[in-house]
C-alpha cells in the first residue's frame, strides 16, 4: 500500500509584531533588529545607589554632559549597528588589513620603503597608537556616562574601534620592524619623550580627564579630524608620489575607518543642534567647544607636522593649515560655526 503525503505551507501570524515600548513609540509595526536591541533600553528608574564619588547625580543621569537631547532616541545610528552587523563589519576590516600586511611582507615592500619614510612611520605615525589607546578610554567614558542607548552603543563600538586602530598600527609596526616588537618599545619611548609628540600627548591627557562625556568626545573628534587628514590623507597622497606605496596601503585602512566614524558622529551633531528643547544651548556649547578644541589641535599638531616635514619634506605644515580650515568648514556645514568661520 502506498501512502502519499501532501506538504503545505502554513503561515502562523505572530500575536504581537514587536515589544510594547516600540509599539508605543513607532506604532504597531514589525521592528528592525536594531530597534529591538537599542531603543528605550536606557535605565531610568529603580537605581540602587548614588556614586560615592559624585552623590549629586544618580548612577545614570542625562546631567553628566552639557550636551542633551530631550528624547535621546530622536538620534539613531545611521549605520544601524547592533552587535551582529558591527562584529561582521569589523571582522571584514581586520581581515582586509591582514591581507594587505601579508601582501606587503610577501613582496618585501617594507624593506623597499625609502629610509625617510621608514623614519616617518617609526618616529611620527607608530607612536600615535598611544593616542588611539587613549581615544578608546575617552569613548568608553562616553559609553558609561552617556544618556540613551543609541548614543552609548555608538560610543562603545567606537571604543572597540579605537583599540582596534591601535592594534592595526602595532601590527604594521611589527611588520615594518622585521617581525620584532622592538619598534613598539621605541614608539612608546618616543610618545613619552620626543619633543615633537609632547604637545599631542598633553592634549590627549587633558581630553582623558574631561568629566563631561559629551565635551570629551567632541574634543577628541576635532583632534581626530585634523590628525587623520594630516596622517592618512595628505601623507597618503605624498607617499604615492614619494615611492612609499606600502605606507599608502596601510593608511587607507585607517582613513576608511574614519569615514565610517564620521557617519554616526555627524548625525549626532545634527541631532544635538536640532533638538527642540536643548538645541540652542547645545549649539552654544558646541561652538565654544569646537573653537577651543580646534585651536588646541592646531597647536598640538604643529610640532608633529614640522617633524614630518623634516623627515620627508611633504608639505605637512601647509597641509595642517588646510586640515584645520577643512575641519572648520565641516562644522560650519553642520550648522556649528566658530568665530573664524
Amino acid at each position: 500500500m502506498t501512502v502519499q503525503f501532501e506538504l503545505r505551507t502554513q503561515v502562523i501570524e505572530p500575536q504581537r509584531k514587536t515589544f510594547q515600548h516600540l509599539v508605543d513609540r513607532y506604532g504597531d509595526r514589525p521592528a528592525s533588529r536594531y530597534e529591538e536591541g537599542t531603543i528605550d533600553l536606557q535605565a531610568t528608574a529603580n537605581y540602587h545607589f548614588r556614586p560615592l564619588w559624585g552623590p549629586e547625580l544618580d548612577i545614570y543621569s542625562p546631567d553628566y554632559s552639557l550636551l542633551k537631547l530631550a528624547d535621546p532616541y530622536s538620534y539613531v545610528d545611521p549605520r544601524g549597528f547592533y552587535y551582529a552587523p558591527y562584529v561582521t563589519s569589523r571582522a571584514d576590516l581586520h581581515e582586509s588589513f591582514a591581507a594587505t600586511l601579508g601582501y606587503l611582507e610577501k613582496r618585501g615592500l617594507f624593506d623597499r620603503l625609502p629610509e625617510a619614510w621608514r623614519a616617518l612611520f617609526a618616529e611620527v605615525v607608530l607612536p600615535v597608537r598611544h593616542y588611539e589607546a587613549a581615544a578608546q578610554m575617552v569613548s568608553s567614558h562616553a559609553a558609561r556616562f552617556g544618556w540613551g542607548t543609541t548614543i552609548t552603543q555608538c560610543a562603545a563600538y567606537a571604543a572597540f574601534d579605537r583599540i582596534g586602530n591601535a592594534q592595526l598600527l602595532s601590527r604594521a609596526g611589527i611588520s615594518f620592524g622585521g617581525g620584532t616588537a622592538d619598534s613598539l618599545a621605541d614608539a612608546k619611548v618616543r610618545w613619552l619623550e620626543d619633543d615633537a609628540l609632547q604637545p599631542l600627548r598633553r592634549l590627549t591627557e587633558e581630553t582623558l580627564v574631561e568629566r563631561d562625556w559629551g565635551l570629551g568626545m567632541v574634543r577628541l573628534d576635532v583632534t581626530d579630524q585634523v590628525l587623520y587628514q594630516l596622517l592618512y590623507t595628505h601623507l597618503d597622497d605624498a607617499a604615492i608620489t614619494g615611492g612609499a606605496g606600502s605606507y599608502s596601503l596601510v593608511s587607507q585602512h585607517l582613513s576608511g575607518w574614519f569615514a565610517d566614524q564620521r557617519r554616526w558622529f555627524d548625525a549626532l551633531y545634527k541631532a544635538w543642534v536640532a533638538d527642540p528643547e536643548h538645541g540652542a544651548d547645545n549649539l552654544a556649547t558646541l561652538r565654544r567647544t569646537v573653537a577651543d578644541a580646534l585651536a588646541a589641535a592646531d597647536t598640538a599638531l604643529r610640532p608633529l607636522a614640522a617633524k614630518a616635514d623634516e623627515l620627508v619634506g611633504a608639505g605637512c605644515a601647509a597641509a595642517l593649515d588646510q586640515a584645520v580650515a577643512a575641519t572648520r568648514t565641516h562644522f560650519a556645514d553642520l550648522g556649528i560655526t566658530t568665530e573664524e568661520s
